[in-house]
């Protein structure tokens, strides 16, 4: 998988993937990453590649000549790739369509926008807007190595075990159920004796209950809409349980 990043600021894309799990990727060349300033095709010696919006306003809006120039960049890097703005107006990012890109996509380029925004002729060369979420940022780099990450846990290898990814929260469709490990005991505090039984069915029980547990208590919209028998019955022990508890 190649991530091709448009970007103003190689430096701070290049200093977050210099660390953990994006690191040991592209040392183990499991994963591909590399940057585009639309700088360096700037039309001036000043290498400018904002102007002011017409009609007036506040700010600064990013040149389309540089931008579009850059993407075509990018392109020739990662032929076939899509192209991905990072833009407040864009369709939420979720989990599945971290999945979706790892499993379907060889590689992603990711537009990532500054000042007031982009030339709206700059989506042209856009297949597709995203959005991590309702708040604004300073520019689109940290949106677009989010991205990076969350697809790169479903590169086979970069996280060792891809089971790892699949069992994390969202991909399961719940929460997380809780962790545990040494000491047993930790200021009074004790870890589950189910975990310790040795009991794997228990063991998986246990958790999923858990997993609803979290998910009713904090993402009730989260919770399938029709669950199993199983799952159902859980479900009605957890409401007994939170009922006895008021």
């Amino acid at each position: 998988m190649k991530f091709v990043f448009v970007t103003l600021f190689p430096e701070q894309i290049q200093a977050a993937a210099g660390h953990s799990m994006l690191k040991r990727g592209l040392d183990a060349s499991l994963i591909e990453m590399e940057c585009v300033n639309p700088r360096d095709f700037s039309m001036d010696r000043h290498h400018s590649v904002d102007d002011a919006p017409f009609g007036g306003g506040v700010g600064m809006v990013l040149k389309p000549e540089p931008v579009v120039e850059a993407i075509r960049a990018a392109k020739a890097k990662a032929p076939g790739a899509p192209v991905i703005a990072m833009s407040p107006g864009g369709v939420t990012f979720r989990q599945e369509l971290a999945e979706t890109w790892a499993r379907e996509e060889t590689g992603l380029i990711f537009v990532c926008g500054h000042y007031e925004g982009f030339d709206e002729r700059i989506y042209h060369w856009v297949d597709r807007k995203v959005s991590i979420g309702d708040f604004v940022l300073t520019g689109g780099e940290l949106p677009a190595l989010m991205i990076m990450d969350a697809v790169s846990r479903f590169v086979p290898g970069v996280l060792g075990k891809l089971a790892s990814a699949e069992e994390d929260s969202f991909s399961s469709g719940l929460l997380e159920y809780p962790q545990y490990t040494r000491p047993v005991v930790f200021e009074g505090m004790e870890v589950p004796e189910v975990l310790r039984n040795g009991n794997h069915r228990l063991i998986a029980l246990w958790r999923r209950k858990q997993a609803l547990k979290a998910t009713l208590l904090l993402r009730p919209d989260m919770l399938p809409a029709e669950p199993d028998k199983q799952d159902a019955k859980l479900l009605k022990e957890i409401r007994e349980e939170m009922e006895a508890e008021e």
